[in-house]
């Protein structure tokens, strides 16, 4: 049975909300019930099950491994959110705020336990690959997480630098949902490894598309106010190559507007946004989401399964990027 990717994200849903939580202390797991009843996308797991439901009709068999996916994810924005000293995680307290730092840390620690356990809850003879892939996952995570912080101190940041953070911190972990997918369903070692590349260009694509939008969306589509990367002057795509390709003045414009300690946010945004429209970054960044989306529709088509078995996933990845693939 092929299964549409709304029927799935609900069966992860019912399958996190009926996760026991009965070792002791409670204190310890309550944080975790918390941060897997805040919801979220998805995604991870729903492409993990998505992939695997190209080649094996029983999705629900491998629902241990896509929660302990989403339970490693989560485990990411938990410390995340720590790390940036952030107030709000979809629209609710975050960990440290709700509890304190030293309760993020540990109840932290156990759900990256926790993934590893689910996602090692597998048949033996897949056991060794599925470690492995999860594991080089994991250290590429925190390899982009740290380049993500050495960026801030950093006036110098290329876009090749940039590009590859974006890899590791959020492109590989679609890579190994869509290839643990694969690999527990018994694909190819060819398909496994065209659905890894397809992960990787998406989510290439996905990150820029988040930096557009956080410079042009529309808040009440995109879900937060518009700007926010413009305001802590994050080394986004947007504003690296505006540095590199403004003219003199536009580059002292720019600098200006970093290197302000105080300023009316909502100046400070149009003035940037109207820098990148005057040096065209808007179109600089659409072609090269066009040409990562291009890159994973390739990826797609590489797959031996027919195209009937991978509608699901090919709408569901137009629906995540809100245009045709």
């Amino acid at each position: 049975m092929l299964y549409r990717s709304a029927e799935l994200m609900k069966m992860v849903n019912e399958a996190i909300a009926a996760l026991a939580y009965d070792r002791r202390p409670s204190t310890l797991y309550e944080p975790i019930r918390y941060v897997l009843s805040l919801g979220g996308k998805r995604i991870r797991p729903v492409l993990m099950l998505l992939a695997y439901n190209m080649y094996k009709d029983d999705p629900q068999r491998i629902m241990t491994q896509a929660v302990g996916l989403e339970t490693y994810h989560n485990f990411t924005l938990l410390h995340d959110d720590l790390m940036d000293n952030a107030d709000m995680r979809r629209g609710h307290e975050t960990v440290h705020r709700k509890w304190d730092a030293n309760q993020a840390i540990l109840s932290g620690d156990t759900m990256l336990l926790q993934a590893f356990e689910r996602i090692t809850d597998c048949r033996a003879e897949v056991l060794k690959d599925v470690m492995q892939l999860f594991i080089q996952t994991t250290l590429e995570i925190d390899e982009g997480q740290q380049l993500d912080v050495e960026f801030e101190s950093r006036e110098d940041v290329a876009e090749e630098e940039y590009i590859e953070m974006i890899r590791l911190k959020t492109s590989v972990l679609l890579a190994c949902a869509l290839k643990m997918g694969g690999l527990l369903a018994g694909a190819s070692a060819g398909d496994q490894a065209a659905l890894y590349s397809l992960g990787e260009k998406i989510g290439l694509a996905f990150q820029l598309q988040d930096d557009l939008l956080d410079v042009y969306g529309d808040p009440k589509v995109f879900g937060k106010n518009i700007g926010g990367d413009i305001t802590s002057n994050k080394k986004t795509y947007m504003l690296i190559n505006a540095l590199r390709q403004a003219n003199p003045q536009q580059h002292k414009e720019l600098v200006g507007w970093i290197e302000a300690e105080q300023f009316d946010r909502a100046e400070k945004v149009a003035a940037v946004t109207a820098l990148y429209d005057a040096i065209g970054i808007r179109q600089l960044c659409e072609s090269r989401i066009n040409d990562y989306f291009e890159q994973g529709r390739q990826f797609l088509g590489q797959l031996s399964v027919g195209e009937e078995r991978k509608a699901g996933l090919r709408q569901y990845i137009a629906q995540m990027m809100n245009r045709q693939f």
